[in-house]
């Protein structure tokens, strides 16, 4: 897969070359931002960090460069440095891709490219252009998105506009690979909780569609249904027994809407993940395992620019496992407080108070040696600075 990624981004970079252009003409930019993050709990530590005392442990960095060759060519590529408590502290390449419009109602994206599914996920690695310090995390969880912001393959684009009306529809059809590393912050914390190990982290084929209607200016409509199926090899980690794991394939749902006009914005979404697994260790059944998760989620939230300076807004997302037992480990519920002050351009703070019900999230059980409480609340400050 990194050959066909190096392949990728070749051809755009040989397409550059053919056209034999100056620097200037090649339209380069970069931008980027860099974030430091400060978390209090009055409980449980979350996140890996020692936030029931306090942990400035939250900093990130992102730089992309994008270039436009042609009026129709695009290609870039961008890298993040991420640290979040024990989790991180390493350079990843977010996405690096090549961008062909035919047209407004067809385009082709290729290499590593954003996946297009739900309202927010292309959008997840942009801390300046959101209020929020933390997306809501029963959708677009934090420990999940190296793995979920973009894949190995390519999106077809485009959109078209009824006759003699405003309403707009766009499509994205998406494929690729998905592959997730051993030190991935998901598969670290999975593998702490199962006591299993994946030593060589998971890949897999995916596809999918997004589609989003825009019936009049400032509202969008739209639905995402992504296909994956995962497959690695697994180890016990009391042990050296070797086995497989997969999945067989399974959905992602998306239903979402947002409206914006003026000082406001509200948006929702609702989102499902019914998910089986399975262990096979042929030198120990003992240690065979199935598993099932049916994760429904949704959020609502809003938000409202007070000044030119100053925004503010809240959220309310909640999360079921409707196959776990009934008890705080079932649910996750976060209502979310949140503000955000741009001193200028470049500089901006924000403010984030959650208040959070059930234990249905990865805490991270030796952060927790007394065992996860069923609610606490949670305090984040950060200061950001981008270009």
């Amino acid at each position: 897969m990194n050959r066909f990624l190096v392949g990728a981004v070749a051809l755009a970079l040989g397409a550059v070359s053919a056209a034999a252009q100056s620097l200037d003409d090649l339209n380069i930019q970069i931008h980027g931002y860099a974030t430091q993050g400060f978390l209090y709990t009055t409980q449980n530590n979350v996140f890996s960090t020692n936030s029931s005392n306090g942990s400035p442990a939250w900093d990130e960095a992102v730089m992309n460069v994008t270039a436009q060759p042609t009026d129709k060519l695009r290609i870039g590529v961008q890298a993040r440095y991420f640290l979040l408590g024990t989790f991180g502290n390493s350079i990843t390449l977010d996405w690096a891709a090549g961008d062909y419009k035919f047209n407004d109602k067809f385009g082709v994206r290729f290499g590593k490219v954003k996946t297009p599914m739900g309202l927010l996920n292309e959008t997840q690695d942009i801390d300046p252009s959101y209020i929020w310090s933390l997306l809501p995390q029963n959708v677009y969880d934090i420990l999940s998105r190296n793995s979920f912001l973009a894949h190995y393959g390519g999106v077809v684009y485009g959109s078209v506009k009824a006759p003699n009306s405003p309403v707009k529809i766009e499509y994205r059809l998406f494929g690729g690979q998905i592959i997730e590393s051993s030190t991935d912050p998901n598969i670290e914390l999975g593998q702490q909780s199962s006591g299993i190990a994946l030593p060589n982290g998971w890949t897999g084929p995916m596809w999918g569609a997004t589609l989003q209607v825009k019936p009049t200016p400032g509202l969008l409509i739209g639905a995402s249904d992504q296909v994956f199926v995962t497959n690695w090899t697994a180890v016990a980690t009391h042990g050296s027994e070797a086995g497989t794991n997969g999945t067989p394939p399974s959905q992602n749902y998306y239903y979402f809407a947002k409206y914006e006009k003026n000082k406001y914005m509200v948006a929702g979404e609702y989102f499902r993940q019914p998910y089986s697994y399975w262990y096979n260790f042929p030198t120990d059944p003992a240690l065979d395992s199935t598993g099932r998760l049916d994760q429904r989620a949704w959020y609502a939230m809003a938000s409202y620019k007070l000044t030119d300076k100053l925004t503010v807004g809240a959220y309310d997302t909640q999360a079921f496992d409707h196959q776990q037992a009934f008890g705080p480990s079932r649910y996750n519920k976060d209502w979310t407080f949140s503000g955000r002050y741009d001193f200028n351009q470049f500089l901006y703070a924000k403010a984030e108070q959650h208040f959070i019900d059930g234990a249905f999230v990865d805490y991270d059980t030796s952060m927790n040696p007394n065992g996860v409480k069923p609610s606490t609340k949670l305090t984040i400050l950060k200061m950001g600075v981008s270009f």
